[in-house]
């Protein structure tokens, strides 16, 4: 009985073997199932996303230019205020002061000036008269008495003490001529009396504007930030009393991998979102790119207008870009992941023709997080290939 069963045995062992032979030649003939998917037409949009923050308008450190006392402060943290408002006064009286003083030098300057014009020049020009007419006298005497010296009318002291008249007569004369000259309208005396009016006049418009300098005012429309001052304090020059953020433009500015610099131009169109308010975007646009790169991070440098800034938007707040840097109405498109070989070289993917992957040479255009362009290599329709481990020329069927 036993070696009955044996043949029979065996040939059931043959016959299993033929049959899983026979499977999986069945199954070589229909081949790997893979994942695949078509070339699609449709709309694409490349972007590049860079992280990056608010750029305020202007950030102004308000600050004393004179020393004094602090009166009164007028405003408060997030108080919004008009260019030309006051924000912080400090004491006067002492400044107020000095500034009368100096009107006083300066109105003692014109009363100068004007006793110049009524009693100095015409003062001069009368000893001038006086000093020629002694001088016209003198010397008619002094020639009649040099003939009278001569007839022997007269001795030599006579003739001296003549002399002697005659040399003061010339001596104030030209004391006379010159001090005529110094009185003139453009003489030296004038000019003198013009120089210490324009000196007092220098005088108080310096104490005119330390004065001024007590009443700190916004040099532009703004939000207050901080105040860093009370009344009472005691302010020097350069101290900082407010921080004050300036009515304007904001922007956004980001540093972006220089890798990207060939796909971005200024002009090109953003959507921002601040990391505080995600489902807020708002529209941007590239407006500036630095000439250089930055040696130690291979960064640049970009900014952004933003046209309609949304209230929320502060300061110096996390903002998230996304710049579209290509847009592709009817591009042809597939999966990025159907993308194969070295990244840099020439890309090719697996399309299935006739039941078999073939590897096909492509040129890729733009790119999206999920999908790239074919430009040139495969025809909308097409099939490709995206499961792993599948060689070109191996027998494939789509799942």
């Amino acid at each position: 009985m036993a070696r009955i069963l044996a043949p029979r045995l065996v040939l059931s062992g043959l016959a299993l073997i033929v049959v899983a032979a026979t499977v999986v030649w069945a199954l070589r003939l229909r081949g790997v199932t893979v994942d695949t998917v078509p070339v699609a037409t449709r709309a694409l949009q490349q972007t590049v996303v860079v992280s990056g923050r608010v750029l305020a308008p202007a950030k102004i450190d308000i600050g004393a230019t004179v020393t004094a006392r602090v009166a009164r402060v007028a405003v408060q943290e997030g108080d919004r205020v008009a260019a030309g408002q006051a924000l912080v006064e400090l004491e006067r009286s002492e400044l107020a002061a000095a500034l009368a003083q100096a009107e006083a030098v300066e109105a003692a300057a014109r009363t100068r000036i004007a006793q110049w014009r009524e009693v100095g020049a015409p003062g001069a020009q009368q000893q001038l008269a006086q000093a020629e007419a002694n001088l016209a006298i003198a010397e008619k005497d002094a020639r009649r008495q040099e003939d009278l010296f001569r007839q022997g009318f007269i001795g030599a002291a006579r003739l001296d003490e003549v002399r002697r008249t005659l040399a003061v007569a010339q001596a104030q004369a030209t004391t006379a001529r010159a001090n005529a000259a110094a009185n003139r309208a453009d003489g030296s005396e004038r000019r003198l009396l013009d120089d210490q009016l324009a000196q007092a006049r220098a005088a108080r418009e310096a104490a005119a504007a330390r004065l001024t300098q007590t009443r700190i005012v916004a040099p532009a429309a703004g939000v207050v930030l901080d105040r860093a001052v009370e009344p009472g304090d005691v302010v020097q020059p350069g101290k900082r009393l407010l921080g004050l953020l300036q009515d304007g433009e904001f922007k956004l500015t980001a540093l972006i991998d220089e890798k990207n610099l060939a796909l971005l131009k200024p002009g090109q169109p953003a959507i921002a979102a601040a990391d505080a308010y995600p489902a807020q975007r708002f529209r941007a646009t590239l407006d500036y790119l630095a000439p250089g790169v930055d040696l130690q991070r291979g960064t640049v440098e970009a900014k952004f207008r933003v046209p309609e800034p949304p209230a929320l938007l502060r300061a110096d707040m996390t903002v998230s870009i996304d710049i579209e840097v290509a847009a592709r109405p009817n591009a042809r498109v597939v999966p990025a992941a159907a993308l194969r070989g070295p990244v840099g070289e020439a890309p090719w993917v697996l399309a299935l023709r006739d039941g078999r992957a073939e590897r096909v040479a492509v040129r890729a255009g733009a790119r999206s997080a999920a999908e790239v362009e074919i430009e040139d290599g495969l025809a909308a329709g097409d099939v490709v290939i995206l499961s792993p481990g599948i060689a070109p020329g191996d027998r494939v069927r789509p799942r």
